[in-house]
């Protein structure tokens, strides 16, 4: 009998988990969207052409304040497989991303050929370009080969805000903007990865994004 129970418990606590992150993702687009509202934003750089696809490109740890950037296509993001993962999923589906799961080092093949499909469907994307676990401003090739694919172009991206909520020391330095602060979204130049070559794109890109840090 006891062999049994063991199994429905752990279906039991499966469940509950699963109605835990559901719930999490449901209060959580609601947070964020009511601060989202707060902030007093704008956004300075050039306007990317809109004949073709943007793949918006930031380093982790300054996505937050993004939230307030205007979407006038759909946009697919990557959200990972891991327990946070699931949850952040569920969040930015609330929140009107379309969302595949992976990353560069599980199932980031079929995670990425998800996104160039989205690209080429008529979305936009957006991408943490600087890996998993950083280097912090070290670009990786995803977004490249994604903007490569379908012919789309790179649009760096990132936001200061005058008051932000900084957690315990990490890798990115995470930063959220508080409620009702002022945010500035920097739009740089957009890179055609068509016609520019591969490292020299990565380049640039790796250039903008520090030079938007001040480094």
């Amino acid at each position: 009998m006891q062999g049994r129970t063991r199994p429905l418990l752990k279906l039991s606590s499966l469940l509950v988990l699963d109605a835990l992150r559901k719930l999490a993702g449901a209060v959580g687009h609601l947070c964020l969207r009511a601060l989202v509202a707060s902030w007093h934003v704008r956004i300075t750089g050039p306007e990317p052409p809109g004949d073709r696809p943007a793949v918006y490109c930031f380093l982790h740890g300054r996505q937050a304040g993004l939230l307030a950037y205007p979407r006038s296509r759909p946009v697919v993001v990557m959200a990972s497989l891991s327990d946070d993962g699931a949850l952040q999923a569920k969040i930015l589906g609330r929140l009107g991303f379309r969302v595949v799961r992976g990353s560069t080092s599980r199932r980031g093949a079929p995670a990425l050929k998800g996104i160039v499909d989205a690209l080429q469907a008529g979305c936009d994307a957006a991408f943490a370009v600087d890996g998993p676990k950083g280097p912090f401003g070290g670009v990786q090739q995803g977004a490249i080969v994604a903007a490569t694919k379908a012919n789309g172009q790179l649009v760096p991206l990132t936001f200061r805000a005058s008051a932000v909520f900084r957690p315990a020391r990490t890798w990115d330095d995470y930063r959220l903007p508080r409620p009702f602060s002022k945010v500035e979204i920097l739009r740089g130049p957009a890179i055609d990865p068509v016609v520019v070559p591969r490292e020299a794109a990565r380049f640039a890109l790796e250039r903008e994004l520090l030079r938007f840090e001040g480094r």
